[in-house]
């Protein structure tokens, strides 16, 4: 399936070896990784359903050698084997790395963690840490240090309470081939992702009893435990939440990315999530950022700029920074459905470090996020982007192919090539970030945009607040959502 969409072009990348849709099959929670030697080489892992009759899982993954053109599906990373929440990354020499969360079935009764890597573009992988040796657990993240400190290489994980053994963190001092006994992180903060300044600082985002920035200046520092220095809570507009427009996951997680320009906006830290705000039924995608090393953070700002917003669902917000320090998002949106369900990929991207953020534009077809589910009602938990200096790479899933055999569309994995142009000037900023930016904002220059219409909005789920698994400590928690998503 090639899906043409103004100057966007989507491409399915769960084919078959002919390169045609596989019928009858589902795949949702992608992440993609691009070998920043050659920017035509990516990899995409996925959840990989063969029967959308079953629950059963496995690690899916493709991948394309001429800039998402055309994409292969070798088979998963091993058959017959349950496994979820993939999450993949390169490191500077192009060589891929996938964490794969690994249970049993069919009852799930642990959940841990192992790493493979692939030096050949992810055509083949190979298992390095051993059978569940990354240890970690559920809702898992990780980055890699890429700085020429002392912790070049290092690998660092953050996982959720439903774990391997204990901690919500761990680290690889090894490139990921052996990983260490995981410890706490104090308020506990979830379902977010990590990165590493250009000093070797590690940050963690996600959210406790409020969304937290977590530092740790040691773990860089292979002869000693790590410990959290610094733990900011930071105020992103609302909470993450679950169910509604995905029934069975949550509609958006934690995105924590650092400025690595050089220039004078290096080291910024930015946060972006999908949040549900207070007394609103329906999400928001909320922007904040620090200049001063995660001490203080702007204002929480709304990059979706549709104007019945407040009734309208703009979810699975993520978004990436650039090597030139362009920042560039993407999420579903509803605002062109007059059902309130179907939605399109949108983009906006940012040149002055947040403060101002270009013009909304769908960058994708209309799809129903409510068909293909497999035997869990959900589009699974998140979709990711990856950024050079023209542009940014989506993996995605999105509904557009038609399965004749039950009457309904399907879910599939996508590569879209997103890049600033085809918007409007820049709108108005919704709120005003704290006095803190280290650039003069510039005016994104952007050819004039073709208006879309805003239907007059419908009946929609009522999203609630993302769960929490019961912690071993303080902060107690906000109530889980029913039912609480799985792996």
């Amino acid at each position: 399936m090639i899906s043409p969409y103004g100057v966007f072009i989507s491409y399915q990348v769960n084919v078959d070896a002919s390169g045609n849709n596989i019928i009858g099959d589902a795949a949702n929670e992608c992440t993609i990784s691009v070998d920043p030697t050659n920017l035509s080489r990516m990899a995409i892992g996925w959840r990989q359903f063969d029967d959308v009759t079953s629950n059963f899982r496995q690690a899916g993954n493709g991948y394309t050698t001429d800039s998402g053109l055309t994409w292969t599906f070798p088979g998963v990373l091993q058959p017959g084997f349950f496994r979820s929440d993939p999450v993949t990354a390169s490191d500077e020499t192009g060589t891929f790395f996938y964490l794969s969360l690994r249970s049993s079935w069919p009852v799930q009764t642990f959940f841990c963690d192992d790493m493979w890597s692939s030096t050949d573009g992810g055509a083949s992988w190979s298992l390095i840490s051993g059978k569940q040796g990354a240890i970690g657990g559920d809702k898992q993240w990780f980055t890699i240090d890429k700085t020429g400190g002392p912790g070049h290489h290092f690998q660092y994980q953050s996982f959720d309470q439903s774990n391997c053994a204990g901690g919500l963190f761990n680290r690889s001092t090894d490139a990921g081939v052996t990983w260490e006994t995981p410890i706490d992180i104090p308020n506990e903060p979830i379902f977010g992702t990590l990165d590493v300044d250009s000093n070797g600082n590690l940050y963690v985002g996600g959210e406790g009893n409020t969304f937290y920035c977590a530092r740790s200046s040691n773990a860089q520092i292979g002869g000693q435990t790590p410990t959290f220095d610094q733990v900011i809570p930071v105020d992103m507009g609302g909470d993450l939440s679950g169910g509604g427009i995905n029934p069975a996951g949550l509609t958006g997680q934690c995105f924590l990315a650092i400025d690595h320009s050089g220039g004078p906006t290096n080291n910024n830290i930015y946060m972006l999530a999908s949040v549900l705000p207070p007394g609103q039924s329906t999400t928001e995608v909320m922007f904040v950022r620090s200049t001063d090393g995660g001490l203080t953070f702007s204002a929480p700002l709304r990059i979706n700029d549709d104007t019945n917003h407040q009734s309208k669902w703009h979810w699975f917000g993520t978004f990436s920074v650039a090597p030139n320090g362009r920042l560039d998002a993407v999420w579903y949106d509803t605002r062109n459905a007059a059902n309130n369900r179907d939605s399109q990929l949108f983009y906006s991207n940012s040149t002055d470090a947040g403060v101002t953020w270009s013009a909304n534009v769908a960058v994708s077809n209309s799809f129903d996020p409510s068909q293909g589910y497999p035997n869990q009602d959900k589009i699974g938990d998140y979709i990711t982007i990856v950024s050079d200096e023209t542009g940014g790479n989506v993996a995605y899933s999105a509904t557009f192919n038609f399965n004749p055999n039950n009457g309904q569309h399907e879910e599939d994995v996508y590569y879209v090539r997103v890049f600033p142009g085809g918007q409007g000037p820049s709108p108005t900023p919704t709120a005003t970030p704290t006095a803190t930016a280290t650039s003069t904002p510039t005016p994104t220059v952007t050819p004039t945009a073709t208006p879309t219409p805003t239907p007059t909005a419908t009946f929609t789920p009522t999203a609630t607040p993302r769960p929490t698994p019961t912690p071993r400590a303080n902060p107690t928690p906000r109530p889980r959502p029913s039912p609480a998503p799985r792996p």
